[in-house]
């Protein structure tokens, strides 16, 4: 089975066909977040502190870092994420013991977080197109790190998913060349919006099954992308979820604050037998317990994990 083993300092994550679905935090991000581009821009870190803390604690198992603030002082990203990155991945694993995921254009940014990265980081991204595979695929090679490859080359974004197969059959193969392994691509074969595109999840749902069986990778998404722009989004991506991972999805870089998309990813562990004995699903069915008595979820979680369900396994009751 293909394994992609991720770490941090003192924790390891594997994302595997036979492994539990992975959950990427996706929230320490400027992009689209006005007020946080400003804090960062200002030198004030106290969002990326409390995203780190709340989505650990809401249950994701790896936190993708991305600095690609445009500073109103200077608009050049070449110079502003480097030294962005290395600060905001310092303060973070200082804070928490998950994995990361540096998230960058820049190549600069991606260079600067792995040097100062602890462990073995999951590197986002390479692209297909010519000039990214050169500048991204030698750093991969030089720290042994896994890398998400996106389904897009010099011509865009294919609506032909036989097109994103293509490839990302080609950025497996050019990884070859370099010595970097199949098991350490996590394919991400770009999710439409389904207001958009009616069959966007069926697409989805076939590319991610010949991902695994024809090339034997790992694949993650970004799981909202699948709701953008429709109303109850939370509704629409808590079905999409249990449905790619049903399909062959091992990962996703999503907001775990929403209990609802959680809810469904520790339901679909279980049924896929990716849950010994329905362990985290009990402990999770406690949290959901108190949130439905007004607890707030980031806290529940939190009080959950230290608790425990107990030693057998068992919800304990409430008082």
């Amino acid at each position: 089975m293909t394994r992609t083993v991720l770490e941090s300092k003192s924790k390891t994550v594997v994302i595997g066909f036979d492994e539990p679905f992975c959950v990427i935090g996706e929230r320490i991000n400027p992009t689209g977040r006005k007020a946080l581009a400003a804090q960062l821009e200002a030198g004030d870190f106290s969002t990326v502190e409390k995203d780190a803390l709340e989505q650990v604690a809401c249950g994701a198992m790896v936190l993708d870092i991305n600095a690609g603030v445009v500073y109103n002082s200077n608009p050049n990203p070449n110079e502003t994420e480097p030294p962005l990155m290395t600060k905001m991945i310092e303060m973070v694993q200082g804070l928490v013991d998950v994995p990361l995921c540096i998230d960058s254009s820049v190549p600069g940014a991606l260079e600067a977080g792995l040097a100062v990265a602890q462990g073995r980081p999951l590197l986002n991204s390479v692209t297909g197109e010519e000039e990214r595979l050169e500048l991204v695929l030698p750093l991969v090679k030089k720290y042994n790190v896994p890398v998400v490859a996106i389904s897009n080359d010099d011509t865009g974004i294919s609506m032909d998913p036989d097109v994103r197969f293509a490839v990302a059959k080609k950025i497996v193969e050019r990884a070859a060349d370099f010595g970097i392994p199949a098991h350490d691509i996590v394919v991400d074969p770009l999710v439409m919006p389904i207001g958009a595109l009616g069959t966007a999840g069926q697409q989805v749902f076939t590319l991610v099954r010949r991902l695994r069986e024809e090339l034997g990778v790992n694949t993650t998404c970004g799981a909202s992308n699948i709701s953008f722009g429709l109303p109850n989004r939370h509704g629409i991506n808590a079905a999409f979820l249990p449905m790619a991972i049903c399909a062959g999805m091992t990962s996703a870089i999503m907001n775990p604050v929403r209990p609802v998309e959680m809810e469904a990813i520790r339901a679909a562990n279980f049924l896929m037998n990716n849950d010994a004995n329905g362990t985290e699903w009990i402990k999770f069915a406690r949290v959901m317990d108190q949130v439905k008595d007004g607890a707030n979820f980031a806290e529940a979680s939190t009080a959950a994990r230290a608790s425990g369900a107990g030693k057998d396994g068992r919800r304990r009751r409430r008082a």
